[in-house]
This record gives C-alpha cells, sequence and structure tokens, in this order.
C-alpha cells in the first residue's frame, strides 16, 4: 500500500520553521516526507535533513520518495525522544530547526492490518514500531482492571472507562478489533451512543497512546528538541488533540520562564535563565480550504518556539 498521508498545517509550518539553504533541520515524525520534502527543497543543495520515524514503513515510503535529495538527506529508523543520541551518532552538534507531528499518520489509519482502526476486523496491534514488542493484545489482555479504567479516562477522556475496562476485563481474551469494538458497544449505554461519534473512538485513542507512550514520553522530547537547536533555531510541533497540546504548551511555557524562585521574590536566586522565546503565543489552526481538502486537519494546532 502506498504511504499516503497529506501535511498539515504545511505553509504555517513552513512559514515558522524558515528552512534555509544550508540549514540543517530534522523531521522528527517523517511519516510519508510530505513535510520533509518540502524543507528539503528549500535547504537544497548544500543543507541536510534528517528524518527520524518509528515506523519502517515510513523509512521505506519517505526514502524512495525523498530519492532525488539522497545527497542531504538522511533517514533514521528511531523515537524522536532521542534526538540528542541520533545527532550525536551523525556527529551533528545542534541543527536550525525542529520539526514534530504528532499523533497517528493516516497510513497507519487506513492500513487494517496495523490495528489502529475501529472500522476493521483484525488483530489488536496498534503499533507505531512494528519491531516494537508490546502491542495492543498484550496491553488489553495483562494489564489490571485498574490500570486499564486509568488509561482509557486518562489518555482518551471517556466518562465511560471504569465501565469499558470491566467489560474488557470480564471478556478477555481480545484477540482482534471487532471483538473489542463489539465489548466497548455493550459497556457504553445505548443513551450515550445515540448521535455521538463511534462509541470506540476514544478507548481506541487511549490505547494507542498506551501502547506507544506517545504522551509519556512527549514533554522530555520537546525539551531534548530544544536542547539541540542552535541560538535562533525554531521548534515547531503539530499536536492532534488536547491532551498532546497541554504537554506541549506547558513544556514550552516552562522553557520560557524556567524560574522556581517562589512569585513576589524581589531577585530571582534560582539561576534558571529562558532557554526559548514563546514565537505563538496562541496556537496557529488550519484554515477552512485546508479543512476542506483533508478532514483530519480538524483537531491540529501548531505552536512554535526559538531557541535562545
Amino acid at each position: 500500500m502506498k504511504f499516503h498521508h497529506i501535511p498539515v498545517l504545511l505553509k504555517e509550518t513552513l512559514d515558522y520553521l524558515k528552512p534555509k539553504p544550508g540549514g540543517i533541520y530534522v523531521d522528527g515524525t517523517m511519516g510519508g516526507g510530505g513535510h520533509s520534502e518540502e524543507i528539503l527543497k528549500r535547504i537544497h543543495p548544500t543543507g541536510r535533513l534528517i528524518g527520524i520515524d518509528r515506523d519502517p514503513a515510513a523509512i521505506q515510503a519517505a526514502s524512495r520518495r525523498l530519492e532525488a535529495w539522497s545527497d542531504c538527506f538522511t533517514a533514521v529508523h528511531g523515537n524522536y525522544v532521542d534526538i540528542r543520541d541520533i545527532l550525536t551518532q551523525l556527529s551533528i552538534d545542534a541543527v536550525d530547526g525542529v520539526l514534530l507531528d504528532l499523533g497517528v499518520s493516516s497510513h497507519q489509519l487506513d492500513t487494517p492490518e496495523r490495528g489502529f482502526s475501529y472500522h476493521d476486523d483484525v488483530r489488536l496491534d496498534m503499533r507505531m514500531d512494528t519491531t516494537q514488542e508490546f502491542s495492543a493484545y498484550e496491553l488489553i489482555n495483562q494489564s489490571s482492571l485498574e490500570e486499564l479504567s486509568q488509561m482509557i479516562w486518562e489518555y482518551g477522556e471517556e466518562r465511560w472507562a471504569k465501565r469499558i475496562a470491566a467489560f474488557i476485563v470480564e471478556n478477555r481474551p481480545l484477540e482482534t478489533t471487532a471483538q473489542l469494538v463489539e465489548v466497548i458497544k455493550k459497556a457504553v449505554p445505548a443513551a450515550a451512543r445515540r448521535g455521538g461519534p463511534h462509541p470506540a473512538r476514544r478507548t481506541f485513542q487511549a490505547l494507542r497512546i498506551a501502547v506507544n507512550q506517545e504522551l509519556s514520553l512527549l514533554e522530555q522530547a520537546v525539551r531534548n528538541a530544544a536542547e539541540v537547536l542552535k541560538p535562533g533555531g525554531r521548534l515547531c510541533v503539530i499536536t492532534f488533540h488536547s491532551l498532546e497540546d497541554r504537554i506541549v504548551k506547558n513544556t514550552f511555557r516552562s522553557l520560557n520562564n524556567p524560574c522556581t524562585c517562589p512569585p513576589g521574590a524581589p531577585v530571582c536566586i534560582c539561576g534558571r535563565t529562558p532557554v526559548v522565546d514563546l514565537i505563538t503565543r496562541k496556537p496557529l489552526v488550519p484554515g477552512q480550504e485546508e479543512l476542506t481538502a483533508n478532514v483530519r486537519a480538524r483537531s491540529a494546532k501548531l505552536r512554535v518556539c526559538e531557541k535562545r
């Protein structure tokens, strides 16, 4: 299957990332290479782009797509939280910009066997990195009632989390997405299902986030990305739900104002100084033209900071 992913907020990202000829940039969530291709067009032939992705299918697809820029492009199978180690291995001390486009890709959603979608009947999986051993199957069948309830509530913001977790435990073992969907439908009262989104949507989101540690690693990933920037370098982060956006917003604020002195203290004694300046005080969101062309962009938000 062709790796299909429409880059979200592409113009806005390029406007704020400001890729320049000769610059060094990192696309930490390369996917199908949509953002990467446009960055390469602007930095070629003297610049360099490091494309990182957890998904081996993304690495293969982007490498094919970006073959024309192979002289200034390096693809790395890895996790963006490890950006410092990856750059060290490539003998790169600092970069001019980093892009993180979070969440699941269209290709992953639209490839049934990956198990991300509640519309298909396949083995439970949900791994972004298919070389990772731990999948949704192990998560669902090995987690305790309390653990399942907590993750569905925290990561899915699902009001029926306790009831869904209880039904899952009662009906285990579960092997397929269709079995899981049926259990969720039984757990969510009919009145709550009527007229709303698919009853499995929030639970599937929560399980995907847990399997891939999307939120637990995010704050450190943002801090690591800011650390590897050159002065004046920019970090652009695109989020797709409130949990991601809250972590990015709070981490940006902490990097911008790291002082731990008590409020009202006459002078700062902690010695912590700002690491970044906030370029976007409020997140940028897609315009109506983009939303019409790509409905999956509807919840996207872009935040940008600049290294001091």
